[in-house]
C-alpha cells in the first residue's frame, strides 16, 4: 500500500514538473512575441517624424494632421525592452497605437490631395516602408495574440490552473490595435 502511495506521489510530481515546463515555455513564447510586436512599434515610430517633415514641404498649410500625427505619436509610450503590459496597459497602448494608426491614415489621405507629394519619391519610399511596418506588425500581434491564447489555456485549464496559481503565473493580455493601411478606403476604378 505503501509503495502505491509513493507511486502517486512521483506521479504527481512529474505531472507538476511537466506543467511547470510548459507554463514557463508558453510565458516565454509570449515574452518573445512581445519583443517581435516592440521592434515593429519601434521602427513604426521612426518612420513618423519623416512622413511627417516631407508632408509638411509640400502642404504646409494642413498643419491640424501634421500635428496631430506628431501628437499621437508623442502620446505612445516608448516600449522598448518592455515586457508585455497588463491588461489595463495593453489597452491603453492599443488606443494610443490606433490613435497614431488613424492620424497615419489622415497623412496618407492627405497625399491624395497633392499630386506632387504622391508623385515625390521619399513620400513614395516612406509610406512603402510605412506599410511594409504595418504588415509586419500585424503578423506580429497575431503571432503574440496565439501566444497569449496558447498561455492563457494552459493557466486556466484543469488541472493546471493548481500548478498555474502555485507558481504565480497569469493570463496574458491580447494586443488589438487599428492599423493606417486598413481605414484606407479602396480605389476602385470601373
Amino acid at each position: 500500500m505503501a509503495w502505491l502511495i509513493g507511486l502517486a506521489l512521483v506521479a504527481l510530481a512529474v505531472y507538476a514538473i511537466v506543467t511547470y515546463n510548459r507554463l514557463v515555455r508558453a510565458r516565454n513564447v509570449m515574452a518573445e512575441a512581445w519583443a517581435g510586436i516592440d521592434v515593429q512599434l519601434q521602427r513604426r515610430h521612426e518612420l513618423v517624424p519623416n512622413l511627417v517633415a516631407v508632408t509638411r514641404q509640400y502642404a504646409s498649410h494642413e498643419s491640424t494632421v501634421l500635428e496631430d500625427v506628431t501628437r499621437a505619436r508623442g502620446a505612445a509610450p516608448d516600449t522598448t525592452g518592455a515586457k508585455a503590459p497588463g491588461q489595463h496597459g495593453m489597452e491603453s497602448l492599443a488606443s494610443r497605437e490606433s490613435d497614431l494608426s488613424r492620424a497615419l491614415g489622415r497623412l496618407v489621405m492627405l497625399a491624395e490631395q497633392y499630386p506632387e507629394l504622391k508623385a515625390a519619391q521619399v513620400f513614395s519610399q516612406l509610406h512603402a516602408s510605412l506599410v511594409d511596418t504595418e504588415d509586419h506588425l500585424q503578423y506580429a500581434r497575431r503571432y503574440y495574440n496565439g501566444a497569449v491564447r496558447d498561455l492563457n489555456n494552459a493557466v486556466e485549464s484543469f488541472p493546471a490552473n493548481l500548478v498555474a496559481r502555485l507558481f504565480g503565473f497569469r493570463t496574458g493580455a491580447f494586443f488589438e490595435i487599428e492599423f493606417a493601411s486598413q481605414r484606407e478606403v479602396p480605389d476602385v476604378r470601373l
